[in-house]
């Protein structure tokens, strides 16, 4: 099994000066298939949308690393790790820079980022950063338009959403066009999916919260919108998010992950540590014990 992890950018571990490096140089050479951020810019104290399953805001989320930061920080200490995100709330970054931001980090990893993006849920988080929340759907049409003209034309014009690029040299390419693959299960964001999408980031819970077939039902609905919208429908990848509730023990966690792999096939499968450790050695600990389990499975 190709498993990966999340990288410590929330919770107390992140705040570990060096933390970041330290766990990702260590989790490849311990088997690491791949290292993955989330995007979390507020943890509101009064929210005006709370965290789904919570009264307010999750503590992990008190702290929280810049997600870009974290990947190029990856990037410079491993060689073979797939480096991805699940998820970056891209619509509430600027096009522009978001585009030099994934083609910089894709360089510097050697051509290992998976882009994995979404379009958020915080009225809040929109609000500090200046963006209309209710044009979610149509900027992140626009982002995908934008990268897929930045990364293969040498010279960049672009009319998006609040925002204009005059005609631009960006020689700086993609060691490999990033495959950018998006979250959701809404009808509008799985439309998307199929027509647009690389892959697709799909959530399992352990304990389970829902039977795989909702995963593998929703997986074949995008396949058969793919193939409609003329693209081979096997060429959709998916990576798979495995979060754990607090507390849950890894033989339960190893257990979960070796049987909905077995169903699903993902290309990628990562588990979030982030409600399972408070320090950067956790994290290296849960990650080598995992490993340890899912082999034997």
């Amino acid at each position: 099994m190709n498993l990966g992890f999340s990288l410590p950018v929330f919770g107390k571990a992140a705040a570990t000066p060096g933390g970041i490096a330290r766990y990702a140089r260590a989790a490849e050479q311990a088997g690491a298939a791949s290292l993955w951020v989330g995007d979390r810019l507020l943890s509101p104290v009064a929210p005006v949308v709370s965290y789904p399953g919570y009264d307010t805001m999750p503590e992990e989320f008190h702290t929280a690393q810049d997600p870009f930061t974290a990947l190029a920080v990856a990037a410079a200490v491993t060689e073979t790790a797939i480096l991805g995100s699940s998820t970056i709330n891209a619509t509430q970054y600027h096009p522009a820079n978001f585009a030099r931001l994934l083609t910089s980090i894709d360089v510097a990893s050697n051509g290992r980022l998976l882009p994995g993006l979404g379009i958020g849920w915080s009225p809040d988080e929109y609000g500090a950063v200046g963006v209309p929340m209710s044009e979610r759907g149509k900027r992140l049409d626009d982002l995908l338009d934008l990268l897929e003209t930045w990364w293969t034309k040498d010279t960049v014009s672009h009319e998006g959403v609040g925002y204009t690029i005059p005609e631009s040299h960006v020689d700086l390419k993609p060691v490999r066009k990033p495959p950018v693959h998006l979250a959701g299960f809404g009808e509008k964001a799985l439309q998307r999916i199929a027509r647009r999408a690389d892959g697709w980031l799909p959530v399992w819970s352990v304990p389970e919260q829902f039977p795989a077939d909702v995963l593998t039902t929703t997986l074949g609905q995008l396949r058969a919108g793919a193939e409609k919208a003329g693209r081979d429908p096997q060429a959709l990848g998916v990576a798979l998010r495995v979060n754990a509730a607090p507390g849950t023990k890894a033989e339960q966690i190893a257990e979960s992950v070796t049987k909905i792999v077995g169903i699903l096939e993902p290309d990628h499968t990562f588990v979030d540590l982030t409600y399972l450790t408070t320090s950067v050695d956790e994290h290296l600990d849960l990650t080598g014990r995992l490993l340890e389990l899912t082999a034997k499975g």
